[in-house]
């Protein structure tokens, strides 16, 4: 029998399967090494998720994502170039910092998918409206909790149907390149590029993390 939860009489309808709910959230990794690069993703499936992504909470109410869908092979390579430019030295010395058996493991990983980014069938770049480079702290913040959100529901709504997702953000360094690849206005903030495919093999397990009471503060640090 499925666990669920309820939010009180006001809520009496709303019953959550915190069984499945807490699967998707403890076992939505950072695909680099299992994604299929020979399997096309279809459209709607993309779409789909997007859908979903839209329901994600934004500051204000704004609402001023997009997400910007790369599927051309041109300018998936060109991406791709974009990428190592700034991955190669990057993760270099990342390799060179990597003392435990895991940290080696991600290492490895980030470097197969510099090396294999142009062949992934589909780069999404999440976008949000405005510039936040000048910006102060409290809008900056406000900006990227309107994107961040959204993007992050893209890949749990992925990972529910089959796709690998992984948060990436080495092109950004060359952003105004991506901008004017893609033709992405001046006024908007590109915040990652998502590469996404179906994954290879079975499923995923919960990653090794500390336990919550270890890094949780309450009241004061």
């Amino acid at each position: 029998m499925s666990t669920t939860a309820h939010y009180g009489p006001w809520h009496h309808r709303a019953v959550i399967d915190v069984t499945i709910a807490d699967e998707l959230l403890t076992t939505t990794r950072a695909v680099r090494r299992r994604l299929d690069l020979d399997r096309a993703v279809p459209r709607e499936l993309i779409l789909e998720c997007i859908g979903i992504a839209q329901q994600a909470p934004t500051g204000g109410n704004s609402q001023g994502w997009g997400f910007v869908v790369v599927t051309d092979a041109d300018k998936r390579a060109a991406l791709a170039e974009l990428y190592r430019r700034t991955a190669d030295a990057y993760l270099s010395a990342a390799g060179d910092r990597a003392t435990d058996d895991q940290s080696q493991r991600v290492y490895g990983s980030a470097v197969h998918l510099a090396e294999v980014l142009h062949r992934v069938p589909v780069h999404v770049i999440p976008v949000i409206q405005g510039r936040v480079d000048a910006l102060p702290n409290m809008m900056a913040a406000g900006a990227y909790g309107s994107i961040i959100p959204a993007a992050w529901s893209f890949m749990l709504a992925a990972r529910a149907r089959g796709l690998g997702t992984a948060w990436t953000t080495l092109h950004l360094p060359h952003e105004k390149d991506a901008a004017e690849l893609l033709g992405i206005p001046d006024d908007y903030t590109q915040v990652a590029l998502i590469p996404t495919a179906y994954y290879t093999g079975d499923t995923f397990s919960p990653a090794a993390r500390p336990p919550a009471d270890t890094i949780t503060h309450w009241d004061t640090w």
